[in-house]
């Protein structure tokens, strides 16, 4: 998967879920069933705030070529969706949270997929000796 893809799904992702839980709390941590408690809204609201943040981010970063900042956001976005979606199975695992938190789960794993995927290719694509010097050889 290219670089530009996985960025602009994650930029939508993180944009939805930046108005979910700035604008409709209750609903996100619901689909959960987690009681939308103030501390939970108030937790729900800030986390909005970053999701925007991580939207304009990888959004404006969609055509940034190899580069150690390129790299740094794939490893970054990698660990993120990872622990995110290992967290998801395991919170849903001890009863703590509802079957919601699966497609959840399973969303970050496929964006941490990506990412690692990404990287793989980038990796090679710096490994590799461009065409013409291996024309020359």
């Amino acid at each position: 998967m290219r670089f530009r893809t996985v960025a602009i799904i994650t930029a939508l992702v993180t944009f939805v879920l930046g108005v979910g839980y700035l604008f409709a709390g209750a609903l996100v941590v619901s689909r959960w069933q987690i009681k939308p408690t103030d501390s939970v809204l108030l937790l729900g609201r800030r986390i909005g705030a970053l999701y925007f943040g991580l939207s304009i981010i990888f959004f404006a970063a969609r055509s940034a070529t190899v580069s150690a900042t390129r790299t740094a956001l794939c490893a970054g976005a990698t660990v993120a969706c990872s622990l995110l979606a290992i967290l998801g199975a395991y919170e849903f695992a001890a009863g703590r949270t509802g079957p919601g938190i699966l497609l959840s789960a399973a969303l970050e794993a496929f964006l941490a997929l990506a990412y690692i995927s990404v990287l793989v290719s980038q990796r090679k694509e710096t490994a590799a000796p461009p065409a013409a010097t291996r024309a020359l050889r």
